[in-house]
C-alpha cells in the first residue's frame, strides 16, 4: 500500500520551493479570507474587486486609487503601485488581469498576444472567445511561472514573439485548421463549442481534446522554434525524438492512411505523437505542462489522498534522460507523484460516470522525453529549477 499525499505533500512542497518571492503556492484568498479563484474579478462574498497580477502570479484584492480608472492592492493604499484593468475587462473576454498604470499598453500580458479575435457581431463568437481567453490566460500564467519568454509578436518582438489568430471557418469552407507557423498560433474558435469539440474528438479517436490542451500543444511548437532549433539542444533533440527533417507531409499522409505503428504506446504519449518528431515534441511538451500545473494546483490546496494499491511499478532515476542530473530524484518524485494522483482522480471520474481525468499511460520512453523537456525549461530560465 502507498500513502499518496502523505509523502507527496511533505516532500514535493519542500522540493518545489524556489527563491522567487511569488507566494503562488498558496490558494488564492480575498482580504475577507474567503477563497477566490484564478478567473475571479470580484469576491462573491464581500464583493471586493479582484485582479490577477502577472508578476506575482496572484489574484489580489483591489481598491480604487485617487487617479481615474486606477487601482491599488488592498492594504497598500499609501505606498502601493498603481494598476489599471486590462482593456478587455469590459469585453466578452472578461479579462481580470492587471496592467501597470504607467504603461501606455492598454492590454495585459496575455491579451496583447492576440493578433485576430473573432467577429463580435455574432453573439456566440463572444461566448466562445471568452472560453478561449480563459484557457489562454491559464497557459500564459503557467509560462510566466516557468520563467519562459512570453512576448507579443504583435507589439513587442515581431521576429521571435508569439501571437494568436482566433478564426471561424466561413460557411462553405475552407475549414480553419488549428496549428502553428513562425510564431503565429491559429485556433478554430469552434473548438470552444463543447458539442463540436467532442464530436471531433470522437471522429479522431482521441482520448482527450480541450482548449487548454490545444494551447499547450501549439505553444510547444513555438518553443521548439525558440529554444531548440539551431541551438545546442538541437542535436540532443534528434537523439531523443528523432530527426525532424523527415518529410512532414508524407508522415501525415502515412498516418492517415495506415494509422500509428502497432507499438506506439511503448514509445509515445499518444498515437498522434508517433506521426513525426515535431508532433512527439509538442505532445510531450503539453503533457509536461499538464503534470506540473496539475500537481502544483493539488499542492496549493493541500490535497491529500487515502491509501491506494500501487497500480504500477514506480519509475526510477535510470528511466530519465540524464540520471546523473542534480534534480533527478526530484523529477522522478514528481512523475511518480503524478501517476499516483491520476490513479485516484481517474477512479473519482469513473465513479461519476465520466471519462478518465488523465486517459494516458506514460512509458519509460515518454518519461525520458519529459525529463529532456524539463532540463531544457530549466536551461531557458537560467539554470534554476522549479522542483
Amino acid at each position: 500500500m502507498l500513502e499518496i499525499f502523505e509523502a507527496i505533500t511533505r516532500r514535493l512542497i519542500e522540493s518545489w520551493k524556489s527563491d522567487e518571492p511569488t507566494g503562488r503556492r498558496n490558494a488564492y484568498r480575498c482580504r475577507c479570507q474567503r477563497p477566490v479563484y484564478f478567473y475571479n474579478s470580484f469576491c462573491l462574498g464581500c464583493k471586493t474587486p479582484l485582479g490577477f497580477q502577472p508578476d506575482l502570479l496572484q489574484v489580489l484584492a483591489m481598491t480604487p486609487a485617487d487617479e481615474k480608472d486606477a487601482w491599488v492592492v488592498a492594504g497598500q493604499e499609501e505606498e502601493g503601485a498603481l494598476w489599471k484593468r486590462c482593456e478587455n475587462f469590459h469585453s466578452p473576454a472578461g479579462c481580470n488581469w492587471l496592467v501597470p498604470a504607467e504603461e501606455e499598453e492598454p492590454l495585459c500580458r496575455s491579451c496583447r498576444l492576440n493578433n485576430t479575435i473573432p467577429g463580435l457581431d455574432i453573439d456566440e463568437n463572444g461566448q466562445w472567445w471568452r472560453k478561449i481567453e480563459n484557457a489562454k490566460r491559464r497557459l500564459v500564467a503557467q509560462l510566466l511561472q516557468l520563467g519562459l519568454p512570453v512576448v507579443s509578436k504583435v507589439s513587442e518582438d515581431p521576429e521571435r514573439g508569439v501571437m494568436f489568430d482566433f478564426l471561424r471557418s466561413p460557411e462553405g469552407g475552407p475549414r480553419v485548421m488549428t496549428g502553428h507557423a513562425n510564431g503565429l498560433i491559429t485556433l478554430n474558435i469552434e473548438e470552444a463549442n463543447d458539442s463540436i469539440r467532442e464530436k471531433t474528438r470522437h471522429e479522431m479517436r482521441e482520448p482527450y481534446r480541450t482548449l487548454l490542451g490545444h494551447f499547450r500543444h501549439e505553444i510547444g511548437h513555438y518553443y521548439w522554434d525558440r529554444l531548440v532549433d539551431k541551438t545546442e539542444w538541437h542535436k540532443k533533440f534528434r537523439e531523443v525524438f528523432g530527426d525532424e527533417r523527415a518529410d512532414y507531409a508524407a508522415a501525415l499522409k502515412r498516418n492517415y492512411e495506415h494509422g500509428p505503428p502497432a507499438d506506439w504506446a511503448n514509445r509515445f504519449i499518444s498515437s498522434y505523437a508517433s506521426v513525426h518528431p515535431w508532433e512527439d515534441w509538442a505532445e510531450c511538451w503539453a503533457h509536461y505542462l499538464h503534470v506540473v500545473d496539475s500537481l502544483d494546483t493539488a499542492l496549493r490546496f493541500g490535497l491529500r489522498g487515502e491509501e491506494v494499491e500501487q497500480a504500477v511499478e514506480p519509475f526510477t532515476v535510470d528511466d530519465l534522460y540524464d540520471p546523473k542530473d542534480e534534480d533527478a530524484k526530484r523529477v522522478i518524485l514528481l512523475i511518480n507523484s503524478w501517476v499516483q494522483l491520476t490513479t485516484v482522480i481517474n477512479e473519482l471520474a469513473r465513479s461519476m460516470g465520466q471519462q478518465d481525468f488523465y486517459p494516458f499511460v506514460m512509458s519509460r520512453s515518454v518519461v525520458r522525453k519529459i525529463h529532456f523537456i524539463h532540463l531544457l525549461v530549466k536551461d531557458a530560465r537560467g539554470g534554476t529549477s522549479l522542483i
